[in-house]
């Protein structure tokens, strides 16, 4: 447990802002001077899931060359490097590690992807940026606003790229559905609505159990609460369970509720209520609310949140979504395209058939990193930091 106490110190360290100091060396913090033919050594923390999903992306980019994978689970770890041959990699050429900051003492190293599991993305932003890493890190940036303020904090006295994994920003037809609000066809849009519902989830209740072979499971835990290993809490579903995350609210609502402050060109809100719990199933270990409304209160209109899990059909008979809901029309948003429905009676005829999406957000989100990487103009990110 001396290791623990050791690296919740740091951790400390961090929220105080000390670990905004160097730790790494000086010439680590010197902004790189990437001419558009410079070869971009890339290198990924957490690649379970969205981490390889993004990092599989990056790597669709001419001049981006795989340097390092880290994992704190050994068996995630040998199975991605198996898979690199698939990618045309030579996986010999890949250093890999079970710990992040080995990973960013790499000399050659200049970008990296962070995949890690919600409560950890504070603390290896914050790091990568201060050892001179451009970082795409994934959505929700962090847990809480105190982390958030030390991410935009890091950013900008390093002075790196970074871009937050919310992708639908780089998609076609989400922005075509700004253009289209932005007109005012739809009128006065009193009240916005923003919903997922995630259909089923395997959430059995399982008795802790020993760690697995392969996993270092106090360097998962990080920054967390020491707890006995429980599956339940591990991998994908440690989204359900408060010392890690948010639930539905920050794993799907960060996409939509981003786009919803978008479209009408929102700030702060005067108040923010919510209401709900885990009314689905009475025996699932699930922490975060699987039932929740949110009700966000602006000067001239509306925002409301609503999830279900265990129901997979919400409004307008979708998944997710996003509907303005204008005197004129509604117009409904969601990663298959949009649509405006005319209101009954209206001589403003302003319906519009739907606009199916023609690209992959993905991979323009990554790709738009990679550009700006090469051309430092920090301006031209489509989520940094501080908008995440």
């Amino acid at each position: 447990m001396n290791a623990r106490r050791k690296f919740l110190t740091q951790v400390s360290a961090l929220t105080a802002g000390a670990a905004l100091s160097s730790s790494f060396g000086n010439n680590a913090f010197a902004i790189l001077k990437n001419k558009p033919s410079d070869q971009i050594n890339v290198g990924a923390i957490g690649i379970k899931g969205m981490g390889w999903a993004d990092l599989r992306a990056t790597l669709k980019m001419p001049g981006v060359k795989l340097t390092a994978l880290c994992d704190v689970d050994k068996n995630v770890l040998d199975q991605r490097m198996g898979e690199l041959e698939k990618l045309n990699i030579d996986a010999r050429k890949v250093k890999t590690f079970g710990d992040h900051r080995k990973m960013l003492e790499m000399k050659n190293l200049d970008a990296v992807i962070i995949g890690t599991p919600d409560h950890w993305h504070c603390l290896q932003m914050a790091e990568a940026c201060q050892a001179g890493k451009d970082v795409y890190v994934e959505k929700p940036v962090g847990n809480s606003i105190e982390e958030c303020r030390i991410m935009t904090a890091a950013q900008k006295k390093y002075g790196r790229v970074v871009q937050a994994g919310q992708w639908q920003r780089s998609q076609q037809h989400f922005q075509d559905a700004m253009d289209f609000i932005a007109t005012g066809k739809l009128g006065n849009i009193r009240t916005v609505k923003t919903w997922c519902y995630a259909g089923k989830q395997d959430i059995a209740p399982p008795a802790d159990s020993p760690v697995p072979a392969g996993v270092d499971y106090e360097r998962w835990l990080g920054p967390a609460p020491m707890r006995p290993f429980n599956r339940n809490r591990f991998h994908y579903s440690f989204r359900w369970f408060w010392d890690y995350a948010g639930g539905l609210m920050t794993d799907w609502g960060v996409h939509l509720l981003d786009y919803a402050l978008l479209g009408m060109k929102a700030d702060l809100p005067k108040t923010i209520s919510a209401a709900g719990g885990n009314f689905g199933d009475a025996s699932s270990p699930m922490e975060t609310p699987d039932t929740l409304c949110a009700l966000y209160e602006f000067e001239k209109f509306n925002l409301i949140w609503e999830h279900a899990i265990g129901v997979s059909k919400g409004l307008f008979n979708k998944h997710h979504g996003i509907a303005f809901i204008g005197n004129n029309g509604t117009l409904e948003l969601d990663r298959e395209g949009w649509e405006v429905i005319e209101e009954g009676g209206s001589q403003n005829k302003v319906a519009m058939e739907r606009q199916k999406s023609v690209d992959d957000g993905l991979d323009k989100h990554t790709e738009n990193f990679v550009n700006v990487i090469r051309s430092r103009k920090m301006e031209e990110l489509k989520c940094p930091i501080d908008a995440a």
